[in-house]
This record gives structure tokens, sequence and C-alpha cells, in this order.
């Protein structure tokens, strides 16, 4: 008799002839140079970051103890959302507990059955997974083309119409049109929902994000979301809009109602974070300049934001090529099927604020080493 598992196992063999086999690394203290991970601006380990994490344990305890609609808002969260909206120029902030349920907070709220979503095809799976969520229609519109997304829109049957995008790509790592993006959905009629996970802390003034660079973080139809893990060193997420948005989800999103809220320890953090980056402004600015140093020694065009992509023959090379890495000491991620939205496999290598001179030698010595010899 055959096992209930059986397709499972059967699964997992067709992943390993791939080479699309994930697996769990443990991340330990060791002398590895991180170029995978999120935290661009270098803040997890940051003294004020850590003492914030702290304070917010001593004073609110380990958990939120409820959801927010119960007993799970803190005095910590009012003052991370009005720290958000001070750095953002947001009208306001709602705080949860990941990006990704921001995300789906926002789309499942947004969008019903009655909406047309269009989405580019390159948005993140958590904006994906929002647009299933909600019952909308969902048109998906090619990579930054703006006369896809007007085509799409003009053919709507529907009440309603939301555009999704990222406003810096987690793959690619390229910037979306975002001031044409706000002006074409103004004109449509519709909401623009517009994920800044990978460019707050990272571009904009100040840190602010794509959309406050663009003037268009106040305007009623921009609704933004974000997280708090990459930039700000922490964990949750926020959604950035007017009132009206925020007061809809408070009492709509179930991603929001039914969610514990966000622990204090990460509340704190990312309003520590915040702090340091006031007081730090050149962070940004380091972070843009370590990136164009390792774009050049991969021989990729200087990202927009942190993240930069280095195309690879195939998911086996792609494998080899980190373990190669790893070996000489520097981790960089490997995107393969199905996390690259066009199917190909890469190297996804991140710049970090604070990464020193000699970390940059060490980096670029691996990398010019390996990246030419795979690509």
């Amino acid at each position: 008799m055959s096992s209930p598992l059986d397709w499972i196992r059967d699964a997992a063999a067709a992943r390993a002839d791939a080479g699309l086999t994930r697996r769990l690394v443990t991340t330990k203290a060791s002398d590895v140079l991180d170029l995978a991970g999120n935290d661009y601006l270098g803040l997890r380990h940051h003294p004020a970051v850590v003492a914030g994490a702290v304070a917010a344990v001593e004073t609110y305890g380990t958990g939120a103890g409820a959801s927010r609609l119960v007993t799970g808002t803190l005095d910590v969260h009012e003052e991370l959302e009005a720290a958000l909206v001070g750095l953002t120029g947001a009208p306001s902030a709602l705080v949860l507990s990941s990006g990704y349920t921001a995300n789906l907070a926002a789309l499942t709220t947004l969008a019903d059955a009655g909406t047309l979503v269009v989405s580019d095809e390159h948005a993140h799976a958590s904006l994906i997974d929002g647009c299933r969520l909600s019952r909308a229609a969902v048109s998906v519109a090619r990579h930054n083309d703006l006369e896809h997304v007007a085509e799409l829109l003009s053919r709507r049957d529907t009440p309603r119409a939301v555009v999704v995008a990222e406003s810096v790509y987690s793959v690619l790592g390229d910037a979306a049109p975002v001031a044409d993006l706000v002006a074409l959905t103004a004109e449509a009629g519709a909401l623009l929902v517009i994920d800044e996970a990978h460019a707050l802390g990272v571009v904009g003034p100040g840190g602010a994000g794509l959309v406050a660079a663009s003037g268009a973080m106040g305007a009623e139809h921009v609704v933004v979301t974000t997280t708090l893990s990459k930039s700000l060193a922490a964990q949750g997420g926020a959604v950035l809009a007017a009132p009206d948005v925020r007061d809809h989800l408070v009492n709509t999103a179930r991603p929001f109602i039914y969610d514990t809220g966000l622990a204090p320890a990460s509340a704190g953090a990312a309003l520590a974070a915040i702090g340091v980056l006031r007081e730090h402004p050149e962070l940004p600015a380091r972070l843009h300049a370590n990136a164009a140093r390792i774009a050049d020694a991969c021989g990729v065009e200087v990202p927009d934001g942190a993240v930069m992509s280095v195309p690879m023959p195939g998911p086996h090379e792609t494998v080899e090529a980190v373990e190669h890495a790893q070996a000489l000491g520097v981790r960089v991620g490997a995107f393969r099927p199905p996390s690259t939205p066009d199917g190909s496999s890469r190297l996804r290598i991140t710049a970090h604020a604070h990464h020193t001179t000699h970390d940059l030698e060490r980096a670029c010595a691996v990398l010019g080493e390996l990246v030419p010899a795979r690509t």
C-alpha cells in the first residue's frame, strides 16, 4: 500500500534533480562577511538599537499579550507609529507583526470581488498572496511597463482598481517609476499600493523612501507598506496611509484584528533604529557607496537600493557559487525558481552601510574571482 507521503517524497526528488532544494542554514557568530542579509544599515547590533529592544522588554514584557484590539496596543506601538510618520511624512501609520502581514492586510481590505488589481510581474510573494486572498480579479503587468499598466486599467469593468508595485524590487534591485505610477493611478481613479520594504532607510530624504522622494506620501490614493526587518533591524511591518485607510484596516483587516500585536522588543528596536538613522543621516549615502563598489566587482549596474542581482547559468551553478563564496568567508544569496520572477537563477548580493574598507576589499576579491567564472 502506498504511503500518503509518497507525493511529497516524489516532489522532493524532483526538486533535488532540478537543483531547487532549499535547506535551513544556521547563521553563527563568525568571521563570515554577510553580503546576503537585509540589515542594510548594519543596525542589528548597534548599542542603541539593542538597548531599545531591552528597554521595551523590561517595560512591557516579552510579548504584547493579545491582539491590538484587545489589550495588545502598547505605548511603544504608538511611539513607533509616530516615529514612522515623522520619518516618512505619511499621514498615519499602523504597525503589524510582519511586513508579510502588512501586505496581506492592505490588499485584502482595499481590494475585493468588485476590484481589478493590476500587479507588477516582479511583485513580492506577500503582495501576490494578498491579491489572491482579496478575491479581486488580477491582471499582471509587465515589469515597470507604465503603458501596460494603463492598458490593463483601461479594460476594467469593475467599480474599483488597485495598482500594486514595489518601489525598489527585492530580486533585481531596480526601482519602480514611482512618480509616474502615482500620476497614472490618480488619473485612472485607482489606488496605488506600493511596498517600500527595500527602500525605507535606503533611499529618499533621510531614508524616507521613494514615495516620499516623489512628493506623493500625502496623496490620498497612495498606500505604502513596509517592513521593520531590513534597514530598521527589527521585525514587523507597517501600513502608511490616509487616516481613513488606517481606520479601515483596524476595523476590517483580518491579519491585524486576529493577530497578536508586535512584540515589544521588535517595536523598541525599530523605534531606536529610526533614532539612529535620524542622528546619522550619512548612513544611506555610505550604503550606496558600498553598493557601487560591489556592483563594479560583480560587473553589474549600480543598484537603486542595496540589492543587486548577478545572473547565473542555472540553479546548480548558483548553489555551487554560494558554497564557493562561503568557503572563502563571504556569504551571498542564491535566488532560484520559483523565487525569481523571470524564472532565472541569480546570486542576490546586498550592500551594507557598516562594511569597512577592509570588508569591501575582501568581498570584492572573492566576487571578482567568483562571478566571472560563473557568468
